[in-house]
């Protein structure tokens, strides 16, 4: 009989205490790996999600709700801005891009954007096949959607009101899929893109002066009213520029960014009003849900948020302070849980001890006996400490399974949109967790095997 068929005759003569380490190992080492894997992720898409993303404008009310209701659309959004305070905002010399979006349905938990082709810029996404959107009711969807769904070029569908899946089916706007994004490993994965037009018609919302035929002309004139209103645009700051020759308001694109000590020096509401003009303050018209910045000057961070918050009735959050809050609440969680698992991970070592140390005062009579044919100290040593080391192999092993079988729950329970972890993905953290507890169980089989070691065979066999 080799050692290890020792080892493990060993251990099932000890059936009980043994289950009972092992679960506490295989417990202690599932909670860490859902902790771990659930971090690094989260944290990894927090990232991925906005990284260009500097800024995001909506309507007032709490910030963390507006971050996660436009980047993580695991909310439900702060309320609606008006589409022309939009725009002029986006004409600030210090913001390079400037991206409209509109929610309010979803396809199956997938939620439903309306926006426009910068948003791809954006987010540096590619179509991996068909084409961009070339008019209302034509929709690109996210890897995620066309896997999950089954969905491909040319295929049909109908989009239900609000974020959740058993609203009300609007039956009466068919949307086709013209476009598959290639996977980006972001939340646009889960996502379903179309324009502007198309989330204003679903809801019977009139914009601009344009029918709702959707048809090549209705396209044209869509065009040629975006036209008109960037000419009128252009006009209005051309005269201002010619009475304010050091407040240039050109296109961002064309002219310098101004000095932002010159700009915070002015009353927010007076810099407002000149960036925007007054007629455009009483002009609600067309509304979006949010607008996604990005800076063209690290200068910005000190104006447009002031500029927005102090003299607009929209509200500018910042994702890289909202998105460090929100880390920082999920970590206090994250931190006791991984504390718990710590001490369950003790106790599976005190009850690896405990089970090794009592087998011995049973096996004593058995090890006296192998002494007695020739098995050297070393030998017993080194079996019980290959006992305690396989009870926690086999416990991290069946707390790896634990933990990803959670993940996947998890990921079943959560929404579509805010499906970010691959329960099924080997992490290289798993090694280590599985390495720590089996360095946990040659520690706590330490001291037994010290007893092994020193077995008297003459005491031994003179008792029994």
């Amino acid at each position: 009989m080799n050692n290890l068929q020792l080892v493990w005759k060993n251990i099932t003569q000890q059936l009980g205490s043994t289950l009972l380490s092992i679960l506490l190992t295989a417990f202690g080492v599932a909670i860490l790996c859902v902790i771990y894997i659930t971090g690094d992720t989260f944290e990894k898409q927090l990232t991925s999600n906005t990284k260009n993303i500097d800024l995001v404008v909506g309507a007032k009310g709490s910030p963390l709700q507006l971050i996660l209701s436009s980047l993580y659309h695991v909310d439900n959004p702060t309320g609606n801005i008006a589409l022309a305070q939009a725009r002029q905002l986006g004409e600030n010399p210090f913001i390079e891009m400037a991206v409209p979006i509109s929610l309010g349905d979803n396809f199956k938990g997938h939620r439903v954007i309306g926006t426009e082709p910068s948003y791809l810029e954006l987010y540096g996404l590619s179509i991996e096949s068909g084409e961009l959107w070339k008019t209302s009711f034509e929709a690109v969807i996210g890897s995620e959607v066309a896997r999950k769904r089954g969905l491909g070029i040319g295929d049909e569908f109908f989009t239900v009101h609000g974020l959740s899946e058993d609203g009300h089916v609007h039956d009466d706007h068919q949307f086709k899929i013209v476009g598959i994004l290639e996977k980006s490993g972001s939340i646009v994965d889960n996502l379903i893109l179309c324009n502007l037009e198309s989330v204003w018609d679903v809801h019977g919302l009139h914009h601009g002066d344009h029918d709702h035929d959707h048809d090549h002309s209705h396209d044209h004139d869509h065009e040629h009213g975006e036209q008109h209103v960037h000419e009128h645009s252009h006009e209005d700051g051309h005269q201002h520029d010619h009475d304010h020759d050091h407040h240039a308001h050109e296109h961002k694109h064309d002219a310098e960014v101004p000095n932002p000590e010159e700009l915070v020096s002015e009353k927010p509401n007076d810099l407002f009003v000149k960036s925007i003009g007054a007629d455009m303050l009483e002009d609600r018209g067309e509304e979006v849900t949010a607008l996604l910045i990005k800076y063209s000057s690290p200068a910005a961070l000190g104006v447009i948020p002031r500029l927005v918050n102090e003299s607009t009735d929209m509200q500018a959050a910042s994702p890289a302070i909202e998105s460090t809050r929100l880390f920082s609440l999920l970590g206090v969680g994250l931190d006791s849980l991984a504390i718990l698992a710590y001490i369950i991970m003790l106790i599976a070592g005190l009850s690896v001890f405990i089970s090794l140390y009592n087998a011995l005062k049973d096996r004593k009579y058995d090890l006296a006996i192998m002494r007695s044919m020739g098995a050297s100290q070393t030998k017993l040593f080194g079996l019980v400490l290959v006992e305690g080391l396989v009870i926690t192999l086999i416990g991290g092993i069946v707390g790896l399974l634990l933990g990803h079988g959670a993940l996947y729950l998890i990921g079943q329970q959560t929404t579509e949109s805010a499906d970010f972890i691959e329960a099924f993905n080997i992490h290289g953290q798993e090694l280590f967790l599985v390495l720590a507890a089996c360095l946990l169980g040659i520690l706590a089989a330490i001291i037994p095997a010290i007893k092994a070691y020193k077995t008297s065979i003459s005491t031994i066999l003179a008792d029994r």
